[in-house]
């Protein structure tokens, strides 16, 4: 069986998830990777040139074969060569009784002094076995490698991190990434059919969503219920609960919120998640949505719907909103008014400022009391932190912050849905509302948003930007139709 380093990544990214090593060991069909991914990957690639340009002089044995490449590496190491770029090393071993080829790439050997540093280019920001176990467990394999091929252990093993800092990992003989070996040989000898629950969260980025949620849904899996965790799913298929049906068969609230399941090391209650469980389970099976109360929503004669795009820490040196997107719903109704980080050196601060003067010509249009409705608490979070980064000179972003209205909290104390997800683009899609892109959703937001800033071409930019422009135009559009469809709600049953 043969085992490469990045085997390692594969059980971990997008999501931890087992049921991906046993898809692709068997071969099976997997979707194409998006723009989004083909982006990091090139921006990977970028991360890890400019690296290599910082070394000097190297021996580059990326265009050599890669059987030849073991034995290039032997040589180049035996001769002290100063940089070696993308060598390889291979063992050949038997672990658990069956006979493996293990492979690894590393992209940097580094002769300090004596001996050689073993050095790979990621684009995560934090190296550490809470943030980023398969990091530490491909590169620990590296050096298990190295001490295999050459007779002694490395003088170090770093990571050049996505903030350019080298971070020195631990080495532990290989013993980390042996388990996780015997874990992905374990789980590539499975047989026939297999049990990996499915979470929205962790299966969205994953080329085998749709494979694996439609066979969930076909089994009416417990796992597509929003409550129930992957823990919580396991230890129900243990004891034979494995459908929808089957939990409402065999659980009320005070017998679900006794059961017990793993969480992390401790063995804990389902607790009060039980009776929103059962609700949820209930929804999913009679295909009804259940109002459990009348939807605290503050009435006004005009609400602001506010979103924001922004680039993950990974992809930039700060966490960016490069659109912070408002439009006025209600009686008096608006224009969307964006405001858009500029792509100069100061381009984030004057998207800030642009910001900060729209909301205030807002409070001066329409009262000092209009609410600013948003979804989840990405917003919120980001005008605090912008407000530290940048300040916030006349108040105006504490007064937006004072008068936000966050929809998912209300909506989650007022309704359960037939649906695997309270995700607002999942919500759209069940009240009937329908954009006119064919392509949107923030990680293709993103993607488009690092297109237009690497693009020389005014033209295109222009192109691009007017793209994620109506992106976030029709996320605010989105944000109103689902506010009024709440708002129209009555509970169907008691409140809790």
């Amino acid at each position: 069986m043969r085992i490469v380093a990045s085997d390692l990544m594969s059980l971990y990214l997008p999501s931890p998830c087992s049921g991906r090593v046993i898809h692709r060991f068997r071969g099976e069909e997997e979707a194409e990777p998006t723009e989004f991914d083909r982006v990091l990957r090139e921006l990977g690639r970028r991360h890890e040139q400019e690296h290599l340009q910082s070394l000097g002089a190297v021996v580059d044995l990326s265009r050599v074969p890669k059987e030849e490449r073991f034995g290039k590496t032997l040589e180049a190491i035996a001769a002290r060569v100063a940089v070696i770029y993308q060598p390889a090393f291979r063992l050949m071993t038997s672990i658990d009784g069956i006979e493996c080829e293990l492979v690894g790439y590393p992209d940097f050997l580094i002769l300090n002094d004596d001996e050689y540093i073993i050095r790979d280019s990621k684009m995560a920001r934090r190296i550490d076995d809470e943030h980023h176990p398969e990091i530490v467990l491909q590169v620990g394999l590296y050096g298990y490698l190295f001490e295999q091929a050459c007779g002694r252990i490395p003088k170090a093993i770093q990571v050049h991190s996505g903030t350019n800092a080298i971070v020195d990992v631990p080495y532990d003989g290989g013993v980390n990434a042996m388990a996780e070996l015997r874990r992905i040989i374990a789980l590539r000898a499975t047989e026939g059919e297999f049990y990996e629950p499915v979470g929205w969260s962790k299966c969205s980025a994953c080329g085998f969503k749709e494979k694996c949620w439609e066979t969930a849904k076909q089994i009416d899996d417990v796992a597509i219920l929003p409550d129930v965790d992957q823990s919580l799913a396991i230890a129900l298929h243990g004891i034979g609960v494995t459908s929808i049906s089957q939990l409402l068969q065999s659980f009320d609230i005070t017998s679900l919120s006794e059961f017990k399941r793993p969480v992390g090391k401790r063995i804990q209650k389902v607790g009060k998640k039980a009776e929103r469980i059962l609700l949820f389970a209930e929804s999913m099976k009679t295909k009804q949505e259940l109002v459990l109360a009348i939807p605290a929503i503050p009435s006004f004669p005009n609400y602001v719907m506010f979103d924001l795009e922004g680039m993950p820490p990974y992809l930039d040196e700060t966490d960016k909103i490069y659109l912070w997107g408002m439009r006025v719903f209600g009686s008096t109704g608006g224009e969307f008014m964006p405001a858009v980080a500029g792509f100069g050196p100061d381009g984030d601060r004057d998207g800030w400022l642009e910001f900060l003067r729209n909301a205030d010509s807002i409070f001066q249009a329409c009262g000092d009391d209009i609410p600013f409705v948003h979804w989840a608490s990405y917003e919120k979070t980001h005008i605090s932190q912008y407000s530290d980064r940048y300040g916030d000179p006349n108040g105006v972003a504490a007064h937006v912050k004072a008068n936000l209205l966050d929809l998912l909290t209300i909506a989650h104390k007022s309704i359960v849905l037939p649906l695997p997800s309270f995700s607002l683009k999942v919500i759209e899609k069940h009240i009937g509302y329908q954009r006119t892109q064919e392509e949107y959703g923030g990680t293709w937001s993103i993607a488009q948003f690092i297109l237009a800033t690497e693009t020389r071409d005014e033209q295109l930019r222009a192109q691009i930007m007017d793209q994620i422009l109506k992106y976030n135009d029709e996320d605010l559009e989105a944000t109103w139709a689902v506010f009024e469809w709440l708002r129209g709600k009555n509970p169907s049953i008691p409140s809790a």
